[in-house]
C-alpha cells in the first residue's frame, strides 16, 4: 500500500494539470458548431473546425513527445499549457470565421501534449502500475468530459463565447499550477542524453514492432469508431432522439449523457483499473473493452433516446474504460524508457489522424442513412476486436 500511496503522490502534479487541460477541452466540446455557426458557418465548415483541431495535433504530437524525451517533461507542459490559454483566448475574440479556424488550429497544436504526460506517467510507475497510472490519465479524460460539457451548457445562455473564456482560464490556472507544482520526472542529465528527431522511419519503425505496432494500430481504429460516433451523436440527439427540444436543451441532454460515459471512467480507470489489469492482464481487458463498444455502438445504431439509450452510452464507457489504458500500459511496456516519449507521440498522433478524418467519413455516412455513422463505427470496432486477438496473444506471450 506505501509503493502505491507513493506512485499516487508522483503522479499527482501531472494528473491534475491533465484534468485541468481535458476540463477546458471538455467546455467546448457540445458549443463548437454552435458557435461556429453564429459565424454564419455552413454545417461542412462546422465539422471542418472540428477536424482542424485533430489535423494540428497529428502533426504536433510527436513533436512534442520527442522533444520531452530530450529536454524533459517540464518544460513541454509548461509551454503548451501556456500557448493553450493564449489561442483559446484568442479563439473566444475572433473576429470573422477564417480566425476561428487558425486559432482552433493553433489551440490543437498547442494542445497535443498528452503524449508528454503520458510519457511522465511512465517515467514514474513502475511496470506493474503502468495500467494504473494511464487509467488515472484516462480518469482525468472522465472528469473533463464529466463536468465541461455540462457546464459549457450551463454558461451558453450567457453568451456562446463565455464558455471559451472559461476555457482559456483553467488553462491559465494550470500554467500556474504546473510552474509550481509540477516537477521534472527524468533524472537531471537524463532528458537530453537521448537524439530525437522526428523521422518517418522512427514512425514505421513503431508500427512494425512485433507488439506496439500492432497496438498502435488498434490505437487508430478505436479511435476513429469512437470519434465517428462523437461526431454523429449531436446530429442523431437533434434530429431523431430530442426533435422537439432547443439546440441549448440538446447540449444540455448531450452534456448529461457524456456526463455517464465520464463518471463511469473514473470508476473503472480511477478506481478499479489497478485490480482488474493484476487479476486479468492487461490483454484480456483491451479484447473485453472492444466487445463492449461494438454492442454499444450497434445499441446507437437503434435507441430512440429513451432509457436504452442511457444503457448503451454506459456500454461505450465500460468499453473504453477498460480497453484505453491497458492498450496505453502494452504500448509504454513494449519500449525502452528513452523511446517513451516518441512512441507515445507515435501513438497520439494515429489518434489524431483518426479524429481529423472520422468526422468527414461520419458526415457523409450521416448523409445516407442517420444511423450509418453509428453502424459504420460498430464495423470498424469489430475489425479492431478481431485484430485485438491475436495482438495481445502475442503481447501475452512476451
Amino acid at each position: 500500500m506505501s509503493d502505491r500511496k507513493a506512485t499516487l503522490r508522483r503522479l499527482g502534479p501531472v494528473l491534475l494539470a491533465v484534468l485541468l487541460d481535458l476540463l477546458g477541452f471538455g467546455i467546448v466540446i457540445p458549443l463548437l458548431p454552435y458557435y461556429a455557426e453564429s459565424y454564419g458557418a455552413t454545417e461542412q465548415q462546422a465539422m471542418a473546425l472540428m477536424g482542424i483541431y485533430s489535423v494540428a495535433q497529428l502533426v504536433f504530437a510527436p513533436v512534442w513527445g520527442a522533444l520531452s524525451d530530450r529536454i524533459g517533461r517540464r518544460p513541454v507542459m509548461l509551454v503548451s499549457i501556456a500557448a493553450t490559454a493564449t489561442f483559446l483566448t484568442a479563439f473566444a475574440a475572433a473576429p470573422s470565421l477564417l480566425w476561428l479556424f487558425v486559432f482552433r488550429a493553433l489551440h490543437g497544436a498547442a494542445a497535443a501534449n498528452i503524449s508528454t504526460a503520458q510519457a511522465y506517467v511512465a517515467d514514474v510507475t513502475t511496470p506493474e502500475d503502468r495500467a494504473m497510472g494511464m487509467g488515472l490519465i484516462g480518469a482525468s479524460f472522465g472528469v473533463g468530459f464529466t463536468l465541461g460539457p455540462l457546464v459549457g451548457g450551463l454558461l451558453a445562455q450567457y453568451g456562446l463565447a463565455v464558455p471559451f473564456f472559461l476555457a482559456a482560464g483553467l488553462s491559465a490556472a494550470n500554467f500556474l499550477w504546473a510552474v509550481f507544482g509540477l516537477p521534472e520526472s527524468r533524472p537531471v542529465g537524463e532528458a537530453g542524453s537521448a537524439r530525437r528527431e522526428i523521422d518517418p522511419r522512427r514512425v514505421l519503425s513503431a508500427l512494425t514492432h512485433p507488439v506496439v505496432g500492432a497496438a498502435l494500430l488498434l490505437t487508430f481504429a478505436a479511435t476513429f469508431a469512437f470519434s465517428m460516433m462523437e461526431v454523429a451523436f449531436g446530429l442523431v440527439a437533434e434530429h431523431i432522439w430530442f426533435p422537439d427540444l432547443t439546440r441549448e436543451d440538446v447540449a444540455m441532454e448531450v452534456g448529461k449523457m457524456f456526463g455517464l460515459i465520464g463518471v463511469l471512467g473514473i470508476v473503472i480507470q480511477g478506481g478499479l483499473m489497478r485490480r482488474l489489469s493484476k487479476r486479468f492482464g492487461e490483454p484480456p481487458l483491451v479484447v473485453a473493452g472492444y466487445a463492449f463498444q461494438v454492442l454499444g455502438l450497434l445499441g446507437l445504431a437503434f435507441a430512440q433516446g429513451g432509457w436504452e439509450t442511457w444503457v448503451v452510452c454506459a456500454l461505450l464507457a465500460i468499453g473504453s474504460s477498460l480497453a484505453n489504458p491497458a492498450l496505453q500500459a502494452l504500448i509504454s511496456k513494449g519500449v525502452d524508457a528513452d523511446s517513451q516519449g516518441s512512441v507515445l507521440g507515435v501513438n497520439q498522433s494515429l489518434s489524431a489522424l483518426a479524429r481529423a478524418t472520422a468526422p468527414w467519413v461520419a458526415l457523409f455516412a450521416y448523409g445516407v442513412l442517420r444511423s450509418a455513422p453509428f453502424l459504420a463505427a460498430a464495423g470498424v470496432m469489430f475489425l479492431a476486436l478481431l485484430l485485438a486477438l491475436p495482438a495481445t496473444r502475442r503481447a501475452a506471450a512476451r
